[in-house]
């Protein structure tokens, strides 16, 4: 079992009605989530997918788990296999359920067992726009969403895209968990700004973990 409160003591910062960020709570993890994101990756490697659009996104994005996010030219969708690979998407890292586990349930949402870990790679600029986790069909369940390396402004707003945005930083080991009133409220990463993480390097990764069934 990880101990995931080892070297710092985490704390709860609330975000919104239904949401919570859980401050350093995976940072005693981390060395052993960023050697799975590298296992994973060795398998999916990481590359930028196309919006039905056309747009190409500046993050890069792999999955794992039994099914993977993914785009096509109709839409977004879950698929079992990467079609990169043609092979199924590799499985999601016991860590990783682990500390999908326990934030859910520090958070107020036992018994989320999700089935799919998007894992994204922040390089400087990269950015990620406002949106919604929508593909999801069963909604009930929460987003539980994980920082690693280079701090991230994090925009968190209401279910307009206009709605007021409030902007905090994630720093390395925070956890963002949200669901219930707040589980549809769009949100976004600002450009990634440049720098150096010791255990990342120039970049920053993200876990968001996520039930689609």
């Amino acid at each position: 079992m990880l101990d995931l409160f080892a070297d710092e003591t985490p704390w709860q910062e609330p975000l919104a009605e239904g949401a919570v960020i859980l401050r350093r709570f995976a940072r005693a993890a981390a060395g052993e989530l960023i050697q799975q994101i590298e296992h994973v990756a060795s398998h999916s490697p990481f590359r930028q997918m196309v919006t039905p659009g056309g747009y190409t996104m500046s993050v890069e994005m792999t999955n794992c788990g039994a099914r993977g996010w993914t785009t096509d030219p109709h839409g977004y969708l879950y698929s079992p296999d990467d079609p990169l690979t043609g092979r199924r998407w590799p499985e999601m890292p016991q860590a990783f359920r682990a500390l999908s586990d326990a934030a859910s349930q520090a958070a107020g949402y036992p018994g989320f067992t999700p089935d799919a870990c998007l894992i994204n790679r922040y390089a400087p600029g990269a950015k990620l726009s406002l949106h919604q986790d929508k593909d999801e069909p069963n909604l009930r369940q929460p987003i539980v969403s994980v920082s690693l390396g280079l701090p991230a402004v994090f925009q968190f707003g209401g279910l307009k895209r206009n709605d007021p945005l409030v902007r905090v930083m994630l720093e390395h080991g925070d956890v963002v968990v949200w669901g219930g009133p707040s589980r549809l409220f769009y949100h976004g990463i600002l450009p990634l700004k440049a720098g150096h993480h010791p255990a990342t390097g120039e970049v920053r990764y993200n876990l968001t973990f996520r039930c689609t069934e």
